[in-house]
């Protein structure tokens, strides 16, 4: 397992530093302002409905099946399954597609009721273009759910980094466009083509084809669609969360949504590139093993995978609490993205920080009942995790004032009960164990998540100390001092506790 994440990890980390890089540029070129609000809205509308229909339901739906009918021999049946999945999944799509695109002046009003006319007209116009991006990428998320079954995981890992990529080159070209918004639209899709293109090659190279032929109503299709409705069905409230992010940014003031987002970005980092890459190794070995009725792997896959997401995530959440004013500023706070607005983001790094580990095991915890075919569990808890999530946004924001903080915090409350639902009901049913060696690796990762705060704050302190804050580069060095000391100590405290860890090889 440890190799496979590393190899899912390795790209993750690539397309979360293409991504860095792209942000980057957009928070230059953007700002805090009306573009840049108006874009993100636009940039994020697609990614909540690929949030339902993409990943979030091909995996628990989809992927266990297929991976189940590949592990018993049946590489035929499991061919043809994907095949008829993606024949009812195009035809529905093409219609949502359609709907979108006449009904979206309606959509934007309803998303951004705090936006100005003018705001809200190119918020439309920057929609239409990047809504197709849909789906381009949701062909994509199955042929990665086809190729991850069969334990081929890099190039789905990989494929994210070309929309990176594209809009990287959109906005350096953005004296080519009508404004720099529109530039980074058109990145959107062009990436989203160029995403699609490349999953067709790195399939085809392992010998998997997605066929689209007249929709049929089959068993098997049937099984899919039960499943798939109940996990669409937690899907869904998952959106709305974010969905009410944007109407509730939107009566703040102007730079809100936009402040929250980068803020989110940072978060995204580790959940990406380890809490969410352990997930997507651990969901088809689980499934495999379960299918071939090997509990006792499935059990210590997936208590490995726990410690391994808390060893990776842990730190970095107490990192985000304790400097996320140097790390908003040394990343964002150039060109039209000021220093204020990074201080408003930083609110919102360190909200998110306290829910970061619960996000990360959320995926984990859930393969406990996907690898089992049953999605309708997940999807009960997620409801209520949202709904928890949402009335704790309303009184945050508008009760204790605590603006883009209290929407994060919010965010961070709902994953905590959403994990700690979902443990409960696994333990009650005798479907989820927690191994000698889940419980002999918490103490070191512990530690070394206090080590990692230590050094942090270390660092940062060691350049206040010797440097006055109006140098070149201060808060560049002073983010570089941390993360050196933060390594340093985060490291040590791995080398002494290695054997009480789930780290394979690496552990002698």
């Amino acid at each position: 397992m440890f190799r496979r994440l590393l190899s899912v990890g390795s790209f993750t980390l690539l397309s979360r530093i293409t991504g860095f890089v792209r942000d980057m540029l957009m928070a230059w070129i953007l700002g805090k302002g009306v573009l840049s609000d108006a874009f993100i809205v636009a940039f994020l509308f697609p990614n909540y409905f690929r949030q339902i229909f993409g990943e979030g339901t091909i995996n628990p739906a989809f992927l266990p099946r297929y991976a189940a009918l590949h592990a018993k021999g049946e590489r035929m049946a499991a061919a043809l399954f994907g095949d008829r999945v993606f024949s009812w999944q195009m035809s529905a799509q093409l219609i949502i597609l359609l709907a979108a695109l006449i009904c979206m002046p309606w959509i934007v009003h309803v998303l951004t009721p705090g936006f100005a006319p003018d705001q809200m007209q190119l918020t439309v116009r920057l929609s239409r273009i990047t809504f197709p991006y849909l789906i381009l990428t949701l062909v994509a998320v199955q042929l990665s759910a086809m190729l991850n079954a069969i334990e081929k995981f890099w190039a789905a890992a990989a494929w994210s980094n070309l929309q990176n990529l594209a809009m990287i080159a959109t906005l350096l070209l953005a004296n080519w466009f009508p404004n720099a918004a529109y530039a980074a639209a058109w990145g959107v899709l062009a990436g989203g083509i160029a995403q699609l293109l490349f999953i067709l090659w790195a399939a085809a190279r392992h010998g998997i084809n997605l066929r689209i032929a007249r929709p049929r109503w089959t068993p098997d299709v049937k099984e899919f669609f039960k499943a798939f409705g109940a996990v669409t069905f937690g899907s869904a409230s998952i959106v709305i969360a974010p969905f009410i992010d944007t109407v509730i940014a939107s009566l703040l003031p102007t730079g809100s949504r936009t402040a929250l987002y980068y803020a989110d970005r940072i978060n995204q980092l580790p959940l990406g590139v380890l809490g969410i890459a352990v997930g997507t190794v651990l969901l088809p070995e689980m499934s495999a093993r379960l299918a071939l009725n090997d509990r006792a792997g499935s059990d210590g896959a997936q208590n490995r995978a726990a410690a391994i997401s808390l060893l990776l995530t842990l730190p970095f959440a107490v990192v985000f609490l304790i400097i996320p004013d140097t790390i908003m500023r040394a990343i964002f706070a150039h060109g039209a993205f000021d220093a204020n607005a990074a201080a408003l983001s930083a609110t919102a790094l360190a909200a998110y920080g306290a829910g970061l580990p619960a996000m990360a095991l959320t995926r984990i915890v859930q393969s406990t009942f996907y690898a089992r075919h049953d999605t309708m569990t997940p999807a009960r808890i997620t409801v209520t995790a949202i709904l928890v999530n949402v009335a704790l946004k309303v009184v945050f924001v508008w009760g204790a004032h605590l603006g883009v903080a209290g929407i994060a915090l919010g965010t961070s409350l709902g994953a905590w009960t959403n994990v700690g639902l979902l443990t409960w009901l696994g333990r009650r049913r005798a479907l989820l164990t927690f191994e000698p060696g889940f419980r002999r690796a918490m103490l070191p990762v512990i530690c070394a998540a206090l080590a990692t705060g230590i050094g942090a704050f270390a660092g940062v302190s060691l350049i206040r100390s010797f440097a006055a804050p109006g140098l070149r580069f201060y808060d560049e060095v002073m983010l570089l001092a941390a993360m050196l000391l933060s390594g340093l100590a985060y490291g040590a405290v791995i080398l002494v506790f290695r054997r009480a860890l789930p780290l394979g090889k690496f552990a002698r």
